[in-house]
Formats: structure tokens, C-alpha cells, sequence
């Protein structure tokens, strides 16, 4: 038996507690009716949980609880997914502390967020609106786009969800994410534009995309280190697919798929 204490559970409702007190979520929370049988809380933590221990469903959550849980497993399942926009609050709140501490130096990037295999792009419905056919490195894929500003110490400063047919490049997109950010902020080839470095560039920041290998650019010893720690951010991608369960295709409403997004990030910041 896990003493009380230290209960996988409660250590993570402790920690969001303090959140959701802090920016008065629990004003969410319905004042009338019956009581709920998952609070807020606690659908947050499980939600967090899910994703910080790499678990794919639900529903393999809900069976490792059901002991101490009071809910059936259509109630657990719609609590998690309400309360998801909470989780989306904590995150931005996190992310505006960060960017009051943020380093000079950031990057840049993109990754696609499939929502199905490529093959079932046409039968899909659940995310077809949203999700869109979009070409990345790799090859062509059916589903979002995550972008993201994090700086040379880690920190992610901003982010954005998109459709998978949105550029890199997209000057709106680029200065929406950037709103806040100050230093160097630095790209690879995908994000060659001159409209994107008149938009940005002020007198307290700078952008620097890297340029291709066609173009006629020399790079001086620091523009070269620069670029080469371009791959810091690359790392945030990697980690959130592979052990944050950022990726899936297990959801059946855009509520699910979104607060599948929404918990994976939150819990990747928490950890």
C-alpha cells in the first residue's frame, strides 16, 4: 500500500492545486447540482499522470484506480475531458512565467501531430475540420501542427497548435509566438523569409534563420554556433512523443484529442 503522503495521485494535486487557486479556476467549478464525483483536481492529476508515466489510454488509467475511484469509467472519461481547458490555463500561466525569465537566445520550430495513419486519412472524422493534409520532411501526413519558442536553457517561452497545412513561414503565425519574446531568436532554412525578419526585427530583438546550402551566405564562427544549438529544441519534440504521449489516435471527440495535447504538455512542464 502507497502511504497517503506520497500517493502518485496527491503529490500531483498538490501541485496544481496552488494554480488553480492562484488564478481562481475553481470559480469553473458549477455551484449548483450534484456534487461531483472527480473534482477538479483530481481529474487534472489523473490526467497528468496518464502522461507522465507514458500510459496510452484512458481507460488502462481507470483500471490501475478503480479501487479508490467512485465514478463509472464514462464519468471519468468526461471529467478529464472537461476539465482539460484547466490544464490549457495552468499551461499559458506557466508559459508567462517562463517568458518574465526567458535567456536572450531562442529558437524556433515545428513538429507534425498526426491524428491517424496516412492511410486513414479519408475515413477519418473525428478530427476532419481541424486536421488537415500537410508535407513535412518526411512526407506527406493528416493531422496538426505543434509549434513552439523555447529558449537556450530549455524553458518553453510560447506555443501554438495549428492544421497540418500551415507553413512554417507564416508571418501571423511567427509573430503571434513571438508577441512576447525579446533576444535572438533563431530558425532553421523553413523559416527563410524577409517579411518574417522585417516584421520581428526591433531594436531589443533580432531573427536569424539558418540559410540553405544553395544560398550564397557565408556564416561567420558565431552565426555557425549559433545555428548548431538549434537543435535544443528538437529535444522538447522527442520527449513529448516518445514518453509524453503527445501523439494519438485513440480519442473519439475533438475535446479528447485536444485534452490528450493539453495534458501531455502540461505534464511534460511539471515534470
Amino acid at each position: 500500500m502507497i502511504p497517503s503522503l506520497y500517493h502518485p495521485i496527491r503529490v500531483i494535486v498538490r501541485k496544481v492545486k496552488p494554480f488553480i487557486r492562484f488564478l481562481k479556476l475553481d470559480t469553473l467549478i458549477p455551484k449548483v447540482g450534484r456534487k461531483l464525483s472527480l473534482s477538479m483536481e483530481q481529474a487534472l492529476a489523473f490526467g497528468i499522470f496518464k502522461h507522465q508515466h507514458g500510459i496510452p489510454t484512458k481507460v488502462a488509467v481507470y483500471r490501475q484506480f478503480k479501487p479508490i475511484l467512485s465514478c463509472s469509467y464514462k464519468t471519468f472519461v468526461t471529467a478529464l475531458n472537461r476539465w482539460s481547458r484547466v490544464a490549457a490555463l495552468i499551461l499559458m500561466f506557466i508559459l508567462k512565467i517562463n517568458q518574465k525569465f526567458q535567456h536572450p537566445v531562442k529558437h524556433i520550430d515545428s513538429t507534425i501531430i498526426e491524428v491517424c495513419k496516412f492511410r486513414n486519412r479519408k475515413h477519418h472524422k473525428t478530427m476532419r475540420g481541424l486536421a488537415q493534409l500537410g508535407y513535412s520532411s518526411s512526407g506527406a501526413f493528416f493531422g496538426l501542427k505543434l509549434h513552439l519558442i523555447s529558449d537556450l536553457l530549455g524553458k518553453i517561452q510560447s506555443l501554438m497548435i495549428t492544421s497540418g497545412n500551415v507553413s512554417d513561414r507564416n508571418k501571423d503565425i511567427v509573430m503571434k509566438l513571438a508577441k512576447n519574446v525579446w533576444g535572438l531568436l533563431i530558425g532553421d532554412a523553413g523559416y527563410v523569409s524577409e517579411k518574417i525578419a522585417k516584421a520581428f526585427n526591433r531594436a531589443d530583438r533580432l531573427f536569424m534563420a539558418k540559410p540553405y546550402k544553395n544560398m550564397r551566405v557565408v556564416a561567420t564562427k558565431l552565426q555557425g554556433l549559433l545555428y548548431g544549438t538549434r537543435m535544443l529544441i528538437e529535444r522538447h519534440f522527442r520527449v513529448l512523443k516518445l514518453f509524453f504521449g503527445l501523439i494519438t489516435s485513440v480519442p473519439r471527440s475533438v475535446t479528447g484529442y485536444l485534452g490528450n495535447y493539453f495534458y501531455a504538455l502540461l505534464a511534460y512542464q511539471l515534470s
